[in-house]
């Protein structure tokens, strides 16, 4: 409504300039239209102009002072004009007179002894412009009282009259833009601070802030969400990122415009109206990428303190199996030695040739075996700090397997394997790993014990079985493991020295009993 009224009140301001032209035209000899003088018709331009200026939807601001300013020098221009033609056309003059000082006064108010509404000073004076122009439009009404020769029609022309109706009209109609505009600018002006103070705010949090409508367009993000996902402004009509449903939050990761994505603490929250439907939506983000980096570095320290304790942990059971093998193991054959040394050094002059032959033999078996013991734990140190290589070579299984078994077990050790069979592993590694499975089957197992192997396309599998009792279900999940079954060292070697050689080891329950050690090794090429 407010645009329409400035419409008709800005065509009223042109219509009026538009007659005031019009109407001051001079005929072709060059004298004014007969019975009235062409001024007051002039002065109704520039009021036409004032009527305009009032009418331009422009205030507040230097602008506005402008056009105010403006609206009032038209106005003067006006007054001043038709004041010129008081004696030749009183009427007509007075009428302009007045409109043009009450547009000149359009913005001037009285204060009322009541404290009421200010009274408009430009009220009366277009009250009495329009009532002279209402008497020259109905001049028969007054034609009696007119002197022969001055009648009616030399008040005003009828032009004139209607000019300055519509003048007033829309002097009045643009009056009451100007009080809306004084009612609704506090209105106006309290809607743009509370708008800048909301913008102000939203620019102003250190949160990642984004406004949705109800179909989750963007209608707006502040400052800190631009600096976190890195898109201009140019890019807020773009779809919004994935978000929380409305009414939840938590641990979220927000796409970046450069590809990657930052992790944030989301939430999104719904704005109702006064009847309880979703307006639109507001969704928060805190950037916790710090957070996250403290978190995986804590986790990564636990893991470290987990990995530290489970290596502090298997060295101290190491130690403890270490300390029990020294204990029983290195000490039984270090006591045996000392007590035969010491019957031998006390009682040599007495004893017979075969007993101190038996004693020596004797002391030699129980130095051959702590030998053998400390020759272990040198290859266990080597094979727990990684120190162990292979140089893999063709090595005869019958061979070794036959010198082995000749210095250990004698003819209790059957072997069954082709004399031109080889596999590649380090031959020093197979001696250590074939004598460890004869003396696992020879002290654990029962005779008669069966050394056999074969090919098998690529590889060669070699067994080792025995016809004891096997192993107890209890002690398989840690048959390959250090110090298992009280017999030292001796599969767990067998297992790192054959995984070495790129080989595996495993265990099998022999039919009808017994156990069975399977290594399987590459096949050397023929």
């Amino acid at each position: 409504m407010g645009r329409l009224s400035r419409l008709i009140a800005g065509c009223a301001g042109i219509a009026v300039a538009v007659c005031g032209v019009v109407s001051a035209r001079t005929l072709d000899d060059g004298g004014p239209p007969e019975g009235y003088s062409s001024t007051p018709a002039v002065a109704l331009i520039p009021a036409g102009i004032a009527l305009l200026v009032q009418a331009a939807p422009i205030s507040g601001g230097r602008a506005g002072r402008l056009r105010a300013g403006a609206a009032v020098l038209f106005a003067l221009i006006a007054t001043g004009l038709a004041a010129v033609a008081l004696v030749d056309q009183p009427a007509a003059s007075v009428a302009t007179l007045l409109s043009g000082l009450a547009l000149a006064c359009f913005d001037l108010r009285l204060p009322r002894q009541d404290g009421s509404m200010p009274f408009r000073v430009a009220d009366p004076l277009l009250l009495g412009a329009a009532v002279i122009a209402l008497v020259a439009l109905v001049p028969r009404l007054f034609a009696p009282a007119f002197p022969p020769g001055r009648g009616p029609d030399s008040v005003m022309s009828l032009p004139q009259a209607g000019a300055l109706l519509v003048l007033t009209a829309g002097a009045v109609l643009a009056r009451s833009l100007d009080q809306a505009d004084l009612r609704q600018r506090p209105l106006v002006e309290e809607l743009r601070d509370r708008e800048d103070f909301a913008q102000t705010l939203l620019q102003s949090m250190n949160e990642a802030v984004m406004v949705l409508d109800a179909n989750y367009r963007v209608i707006d993000v502040n400052r800190r969400w631009r600096e976190l996902t890195g898109y201009a402004d140019d890019d807020l009509a773009r779809d919004p990122p994935p978000l929380p449903p409305p009414g939840s939050g938590g641990d979220w990761t927000i796409p970046r415009a450069d590809g990657t994505a930052v992790p944030v603490l989301a939430t999104m929250a719904a704005i109702p109206d006064a009847a309880g439907t979703t307006r639109g939506y507001v969704a928060t983000c805190v950037d916790i990428a710090e957070r996250k980096h403290a978190e995986d570095a804590l986790t990564e320290h636990a893991a470290e303190l987990e990995r530290g304790n489970a290596q502090l942990a298997s060295a101290l059971a190491f130690k403890n199996d270490l300390t029990s093998m020294l204990t029983h193991d290195v000490a039984q054959p270090i006591s045996s030695i000392a007590s035969l040394a010491e019957l031998l050094c006390a009682d040599w002059a007495d004893l017979p040739d075969d007993i101190r032959l038996e004693l020596a033999t004797k002391i030699d078996k129980n130095t051959r075996r702590l030998v053998k013991m400390m020759n272990d734990l040198q290859l266990l140190f080597r094979l727990d700090t990684g120190s162990v290589t292979a140089r893999r070579v063709p090595a005869p299984l019958h061979e070794v397997v036959r010198t082995v078994s000749a210095t250990m077990a004698g003819d209790d050790v059957e072997i069954a394997i082709d004399e031109d069979l080889a596999a590649l592993i380090d031959r020093g590694h197979l001696t250590v790993v074939v004598e460890n499975l004869l003396k696992n089957a020879l002290t654990h197992g029962a005779p008669p014990i069966v050394v056999q192997a074969e090919p098998q396309g690529t590889t060669v599998l070699l067994v080792v079985q025995d016809s004891g009792p096997g192993v107890p279900e209890a002690v398989l999940p840690g048959i390959f493991g250090r110090f298992s079954r009280g017999a030292g060292l001796g599969l767990f070697i067998v297992r790192h020295l054959v995984e070495a050689n790129g080989g595996t080891v495993r265990y099998e329950h022999a039919t009808p009993q017994g156990a069975r050690l399977l290594v399987t090794l590459e096949r050397a090429p023929a």
